[in-house]
């Protein structure tokens, strides 16, 4: 399923900023259309790695390149981690996340690029966007990771996401994490 007309033009725009400030990758929302899951969405979600590492001199960049911060507050973005911004033309909301260490760095590493109109943008691998609709919990996040699952499991490793959600819970001192999959796999959302 293509991406709305609209996504597909701010991602246009987003990929010329983005490849001159880093490695990044598409997820949330419209990663799960780039994967054949049929679902609306009025957003577009990012994690970048900035290089380099001043995301002020790069908000300047996203401004001058089309997009309007929505929030102008660097101790929020120190705080969150998270730049949003609104895209000018199509007035879609834009969450650019700066990648940490750890998770983000494995899905930076494994993205894949995909058709997006007419560019080439780097997605979360299928495997990691599960992973990240897991840990996000909210209803729409298993909704779209059932369906994933449901459209593309075959191909998914599901002993590599039961692992690294294994970790995540250790790391984080949370069990609910695995179980939530297995219900997934299962064919039961939640």
């Amino acid at each position: 399923m293509p991406a709305q007309p609209d996504a597909l033009s701010l991602i246009a725009d987003l990929s010329v900023v983005l490849d001159r400030w880093g490695r990044w990758y598409l997820f949330g929302a419209q990663a799960v259309v780039m994967y054949g899951v049929p679902r609306l969405s009025a957003d577009v979600d990012v994690t970048v790695r900035l290089d380099p590492d001043d995301p002020e001199r790069f908000a300047r960049a996203m401004c001058d390149a089309g997009f309007s911060l929505r929030i102008d507050d660097p101790e929020f973005v120190r705080r969150t981690r998270v730049i949003p911004f609104v895209h000018r033309r199509t007035g879609m909301p834009l969450d650019v996340v700066l990648a940490g260490s750890g998770l983000e760095d494995e899905f930076i590493e494994r993205a894949n690029l995909v058709d997006a109109g007419s560019v080439r943008v780097p997605v979360i691998d299928p495997e990691d966007l599960v992973i990240a609709k897991v840990l996000a919990g909210r209803s729409k996040d298993v909704d779209d990771a059932a369906t994933l699952w449901r459209l593309r499991g075959a191909t998914l490793n599901a002993d590599r996401i039961r692992r690294v959600l294994s970790m995540v819970e250790e790391a984080i001192g949370q069990s609910d994490l695995v179980p939530r999959f297995e219900s997934i796999r299962r064919g039961h959302g939640d």
